[in-house]
């Protein structure tokens, strides 16, 4: 393999100009109006400044890194990041040599590869070194849920640290739960007219007719129009005992065996939809990269093309879930919808203002857990793993609160409930 690994190259006047700059980034290039992070949870940051840490965040976006950056600002510090391989290539490059001036080193997605696994261990031994990561793996695309987290995600700590204990018998390291949630700006009535101006552009390109459906029903009929397209597409004869979820799942696998298929990646037919899909974006993410590999059949372009296409369809229909947006339909949610969708359709879609509240679950110390680790490696790495899903999980529910239902939870309109309009 060649061209693999980007390693970080921190450089301290980018850092500082880019410091200086944050604000106006975050506005015209993330189209964020903000982020706000409480006195207490500022008073913890400043508190742990000097601690080897691993950040671990939840991650619905691609803009959670820079949210990252500016955490490491309150905290009076630099970060180093784990970015996928592609992302270096972006902008013909341009990208990927800033973020690395910034403290960003490449990993194929889905991977531990030697460098990049080295780079991390060697960030975390060090003092004060502290490294980011996101352990879903993968951008959820929902701010509401998180993905399954990658297997033994809490294993490069406990390799830090046995790294870190070589040169000093006390070092331990922090790991740091964090949550990321998304608001949208702007009033009730603003939001509604953005909302359905935005849905009535998906309806005319689909040839639907909204009729006198209510909000939640025209987004429904959306969504029923797009499975329906992508049962054709993949040969898919739904039955009428079917419910909506089973089909949308069969659409997911099928998405998903057909870019495997075209990318030539070997998958478990038993898998779930989540590994199926790191397997493929793994393929995909190196030949994005123009990753050499004598060990990978060369992909035709044409076939490149078309898997990456049922790749994006699958993650349009892990996103659009019904009974997650009729459950608590609020703006955020029904943007998800609109994001996913405009994608699937249009091919581009535009993030919305917003703003980026972020909160923190108290932190813990792998130091903790190193005696059970030396007597039961895997054990001890799923405790951990399992230990910072649930930390996550709860902050993820502390922040479902910060929005409201536009409309009322589960009303389709004349008195019709969700749980009757599976093939409606």
């Amino acid at each position: 393999m060649k061209n693999a690994f980007i390693p970080p190259k921190l450089e301290y006047p980018i850092a500082w100009m880019i410091d200086f700059s944050f604000p106006l980034f975050a506005k015209f290039g993330m189209n964020l109006n903000g982020i706000d992070i409480s006195g207490k949870d500022r008073e913890l940051l400043r508190s742990l400044r000097k601690e080897r840490m691993l950040y671990m965040s939840n991650h619905p976006s691609t803009i959670e890194p820079p949210i990252a950056y500016y955490v490491a600002n309150i905290m009076g510090t630099r970060f180093h990041y784990l970015a996928a391989r592609n992302v270096f290539n972006w902008m013909f490059g341009l990208l990927g040599d800033l973020i690395s001036k910034l403290g960003a080193f490449s990993v194929l997605t889905g991977t531990t590869d030697r460098e990049t696994l080295k780079t991390s261990r060697s960030i975390l031994a060090e003092p004060g070194g502290k490294l980011v990561i996101y352990p879903e793996g993968m951008c959820s695309m929902e701010n509401d849920n998180l993905a399954p987290f990658m297997p033994g995600i809490a294993q490069i700590g406990f390799w830090g640290l046995e790294d870190a204990r070589k040169n000093d018998s006390q070092a331990d390291i922090v790991i740091l739960p964090a949550f990321v949630k998304y608001t949208l700006a702007g009033s009730r009535t603003s939001l509604l007219q953005e909302i359905e101006s935005s849905l009535r552009r998906l309806e005319e390109k689909l040839g639907i007719e909204p009729g006198n459906r209510n909000l939640l029903r025209q987004f429904l009929a959306v969504g029923r129009v797009l499975l329906e397209n992508a049962e054709k597409e993949y040969g898919i004869n739904a039955s009428d005992n079917d419910d909506y979820d089973y089909r949308v799942g069969h659409v997911r696998h099928a998405a998903l065996n057909r870019a495997a298929q075209r990318l030539q990646v070997k998958l478990d037919s038993g898998s779930d939809s989540f590994h199926k899909i790191r397997e493929v974006f793994k393929v995909k993410d190196a030949i994005d990269s123009g990753i050499e590999d004598s060990k990978r059949p060369k992909i035709p372009p044409e076939d490149f093309i078309m898997g990456s296409r049922d790749l994006d369809t699958a993650y349009t229909f892990i996103v659009i879930k019904p009974e997650y947006l009729v459950s608590r339909p609020t703006p955020e949610r029904f943007m998800e919808w609109i994001y996913r969708c405009e994608t699937h359709v249009f091919g581009a879609t535009n993030f919305r203002a917003r703003r980026a509240r972020v909160i923190f679950s108290d932190p813990f110390r792998i130091g903790d857990y190193y005696e059970s680790y030396k007597k039961d490696k895997k054990k001890t790495v799923d405790e951990v793993t399992k230990r910072l899903r649930k930390d996550i999980e709860s902050l993820l529910e502390q922040c479902i609160s910060m929005s409201e239902p536009l409309v009322a939870p589960y009303d389709a309109g004349d008195g019709v409930k969700y749980k009757n309009l599976s093939r409606k």
